[in-house]
């Protein structure tokens, strides 16, 4: 885990505990999402890093940057993250938050990397088994690495399932 993460975990959670106590976790996923958005422009970036920019500069600028975007709440996050110079963490803040709405929902976001795209009966295929081994309803984004050879390698959370040819190959030098 990133110190990053670490840095970001309690917003996270407070923020979620707070979406699910106000019944707005929706509105929350949509607000950090696009404050995460804004935090990795590169030109907000240099602002923020700029220590010539004060604190009440900045946080003018970002709520006038998401303004309609967020609600009270969303605003007074924003005052604290940048009270506290964790303006940074926002990537990690939604991330988590997304994390923590998977588990609550009772889902598991799972990435699949595979050699060659995957048909939507494969990726049903894949989803049955998955689900068996983890438990939970899955959620799949696919992508594809030709150096794979063949197969999948599975990412949910910080489990990793390698299914893949380059994987077993590398299992097999290992070996010998």
């Amino acid at each position: 885990m990133s110190e990053l993460s670490t840095l970001a975990r309690p917003y996270a959670e407070a923020v979620f505990k707070t979406a699910v106590e106000t019944k707005t976790v929706s509105d929350w996923s949509d607000m950090l999402s696009f404050l995460s958005f804004v935090m990795q422009d590169y030109e907000i970036v240099a602002i923020v890093a700029n220590p010539k920019v004060s604190q009440e500069q900045l946080t003018t600028l970002l709520l006038d940057i998401c303004q309609g975007q967020l609600i009270k709440q969303g605003e007074n996050l924003v005052k604290l993250l940048v009270q506290n110079d964790r303006l940074i963490l926002a990537s990690q803040i939604s991330e988590l938050f997304e994390a923590y709405k998977a588990e609550h929902e009772g889902y598991v976001d799972v990435e699949i990397t595979s050699a060659f795209a995957l048909t939507k009966e494969e990726q049903k295929k894949v989803a049955i088994t998955l689900k068996k081994q983890l438990g939970k309803d899955v959620q799949i984004t696919t992508s594809i690495d030709k150096s794979l050879i063949g197969g999948y390698i599975a990412k949910a959370g910080d489990k990793v399932i390698d299914g893949s040819v380059k994987g077993q190959l590398q299992q097999l030098a290992k070996k010998l």
